[in-house]
């Protein structure tokens, strides 16, 4: 989302966010107009969604109590919104970081969310074999750190959503410059719309603690699981982001660092 855009209302056609097809029209639900996800080469230039989540929300808190017992059953599949209503899905724009308790859950399904990003901490759900967040036109990107679900083997993602996407080549937010220390910032209290997140408080790669070392932010777009993905790298220093692997086939092989990228042409363009 662009800075001075403001979020617009959708319908939300699966009430009950399962996969079903729908018996009724359900609530609204935000949509946003980072980009057109219906022509190829949109706009120039996208942005961060700025949102911050409020934790004082019930929806939020209703989350919180079911990933406590989730996590307590162990239990292999976790479908969270089908148990919020309409209006509490409405208030939680990302994950909290308590989805590291989840280490037993196989299949992770949001369909139907509000999401606008998934915090870092889903890499520490090792046991995840199959992802599906689809219908997620808010959720444009993903953390770095899901390539630490090593048995992630399925997924299915809204992939006109996501930036850099093969079809329609829209361009990646513009990254903040990299410095070698965090003395001027609180990786603790971020500003989304900046820095894609509101905390980063470990390397995306090697795992160091922010607080003691830099913050090096480049895109990269590998294939996870089903799909090429667009993946935030929040590393500790140049030497990670070197250590980093190459793009997906028809994607720009080497990290940008955002706006619009000359990606290999394809058979879409």
């Amino acid at each position: 989302m662009t800075d001075e855009a403001e979020p617009r209302f959708d319908l939300n056609r699966w009430g009950d966010t399962s996969d079903r097809a729908p018996e009724r029209r359900g609530p609204r639900k935000d949509s946003c107009s980072c980009f057109d996800q219906s022509r190829p080469r949109p706009r120039a230039r996208v942005g961060f969604h700025a949102e911050r989540q409020d934790i004082s929300a019930a929806g939020w808190r209703h989350l919180l109590e079911l990933i406590d017992e989730a996590a307590a059953d162990g239990r292999e599949e976790f479908r969270p919104l089908i148990e919020i209503s309409p209006e509490e899905r409405r208030q939680i724009v990302t994950l909290p970081p308590s989805i590291a308790r989840l280490t037993a859950v196989r299949h992770l399904v949001l369909y139907g969310s509000n999401l606008v990003r998934i915090p870092p901490e889903i890499g520490a759900m090792t046991s995840l074999e199959e992802f599906t967040p689809c219908t997620f036109y808010r959720l444009h990107w993903f953390p770095y750190e899901i390539t630490r679900c090593r048995k992630l083997t399925r997924s299915t993602v809204s992939t006109r959503a996501l930036f850099g996407n093969y079809k329609m080549r829209p361009p990646f937010p513009r990254l903040q410059p990299s410095p070698d220390s965090v003395a001027d910032l609180d990786p603790g209290n971020l500003v989304p719309r900046r820095r894609g997140a509101t905390a980063i408080h470990s390397c995306s790669v090697c795992d160091r603690p922010i607080e003691r070392s830099g913050l090096h932010q480049v895109w990269i777009s590998p294939r996870v699981a089903t799909d090429v993905l667009p993946l935030l790298v929040s590393a500790c220093s140049s030497e990670c982001v070197a250590a980093l692997p190459g793009g997906a086939r028809d994607y720009i092989p080497t990290p940008p660092k955002g706006g619009r990228v000359d990606q290999p042409t394809s058979d879409w363009d």
